[in-house]
């Protein structure tokens, strides 16, 4: 299997292959759904203290805040900034 990984920003990397959604953290929906992450202890904070831009979910219920915009995010996503590791086995 190849582990596809992005930059999320400030050196954060996430895998690629569990991305379900990138979100704008605007809504009401998304607020709650960032609420109940952190309630659940699954909120990952990557903003380093900067405003939250993107917010990723992933397949296995993490929340993930990044500083970077989603369109950002989408684009690393489909190819340019793209890193793989092709030694990593899962």
């Amino acid at each position: 299997m190849n582990i596809k990984l992005i930059n999320i920003g400030f050196g954060n990397i996430v895998s690629a292959n569990r991305i379900v959604a990138i979100v704008s953290p605007e809504s009401a929906p998304i607020k709650r759904v960032i609420s109940e992450g952190r309630e659940r202890g699954m909120l990952v904070d990557a903003t380093y203290g900067r405003r939250t831009r993107a917010v990723i979910i992933n397949d296995s219920g993490h929340i993930i805040l990044s500083a970077v915009q989603p369109e950002t995010v989408k684009h690393r996503l489909q190819g340019k900034e793209t890193a793989s590791e092709d030694s990593l086995k899962v």
